[in-house]
């Protein structure tokens, strides 16, 4: 993933701006849903996995909600399942 990519990425965001070193160190900060990671045109598949699979990693599980994770970051929580149905996409 290049600078200028990453820089790119951060303004497309729109009100949720990411710094390109933020963006590097947690590469899954400014998605909301595993489905924006998927439709993502900057990133490549091995990309898309690297952030799906650190998504889904117990490090970001809800306390108390093993079904839920929650990126660093984030307002709201997303599905195990739909993060897993993600990562499966890819590999179809």
């Amino acid at each position: 993933m290049s600078l200028a990519t990453l820089s790119e990425r951060g303004r497309r965001r729109g009100p949720k701006p990411v710094s390109p070193l933020r963006q590097v160190l947690r590469p899954a900060v400014g998605f909301d849903h595993p489905a924006d990671v998927l439709k993502d045109p900057f990133l490549d598949s091995a990309e898309k996995r690297a952030i799906l699979s650190s998504w889904a990693c117990d490090a970001n599980a809800v306390e108390s909600e093993p079904t839920l994770r929650r990126l660093p970051g984030s307002d709201h929580a997303v599905r195990l399942m739909d993060v897993l149905a993600a990562l499966r996409r890819l590999d179809s």
